[in-house]
């Protein structure tokens, strides 16, 4: 059973994330699924625009915290496990159909670490975004900490990620995260009145834009992915992340001790 479900509406593809019981908690298969899904999406000449929403009561939670041990088998098995992912996240952007994420109740850590990688981001204005990844002895990879700072601006984005901050849907608009933010009850509504704006316009000259800006807004990214991941390495290898993934486990604040 895949933990994405697809739901077209002419041109226009919605990718649901199909574990609610779970909170939409991303581990490998998840991933896997994910993968196939906008793999298959960025080849299918029907489809024009492309919809990344989550079922049940948010968008994403982040990563299902039984895949935290993947951290601590070092760069062999760290390495492997997040180029799953970045190849995943990595086909928002490579695809030249635009792509929208519509969050509802919360984008954390990982799963705000996707909506990165799409084209816009429209939310209600109540849902909690954060990449609360320092407060557990990691960073924010996969994209995290590469793509934030093209998007808020540098300073935005070494608040949100140095102090783990989480925010409401309607500051993520103000500070330019998000591009569109109303109220929970008007979200599908104003999903549709983006895809209709994208879907008035020239699919091929919209697919060049989309192209042309990436490249200037993040010109080094594959170089800055890499070092994401030898970066997070280096952060998985310590105390604090030992005492951090416990406290996750343990659902208590974490203790740490510093340097």
């Amino acid at each position: 059973m895949s933990h994405i479900r697809i739901e077209d509406r002419d041109s226009v593809r919605h990718l649901i994330f199909d574990r609610a019981d779970k909170r939409n908690a991303m581990n490998s298969e998840f991933i896997v699924d994910l993968d196939t899904a906008l793999l298959d999406t960025q080849n299918d000449p029907a489809i024009r625009c492309v919809v990344i929403r989550g079922d049940g009561p948010m968008f994403s939670a982040g990563i299902d915290t039984s895949s935290l041990s993947d951290f601590s088998g070092g760069l062999a098995k760290l390495r492997p496990t997040r180029e799953a992912m970045i190849r995943a996240f990595n086909r928002c952007e490579e695809m030249t159909k635009p792509v929208i994420a519509q969050v509802h109740g919360a984008a954390i850590g990982m799963a705000m670490e996707l909506t990165l990688a799409c084209d816009m981001r429209v939310t209600a204005d109540d849902a909690v975004w954060s990449l609360p990844e320092t407060r557990i002895g990691l960073i924010p990879d996969v994209g995290g900490s590469s793509r934030l700072p093209a998007i808020v601006g540098l300073g935005r984005a070494k608040e949100l990620i140095m102090t783990g901050k989480f925010i409401a849907g309607d500051e993520a608009e103000r500070i330019g995260l998000a591009n569109r933010s109303v109220p929970a009850g008007q979200l599908d509504e104003a999903v549709q009145t983006l895809v209709d704006e994208l879907l008035g316009c020239a699919p091929i000259a919209v697919g060049l834009a989309k192209r042309v800006l990436d490249s200037v807004a993040r010109p080094n990214l594959s170089q800055n992915l890499e070092l994401e991941v030898t970066a997070q390495t280096v952060c998985a290898a310590t105390e604090d992340f030992v005492e951090g993934a416990s406290a996750v486990s343990e659902r208590r604040q974490p203790n740490f001790k510093g340097s």
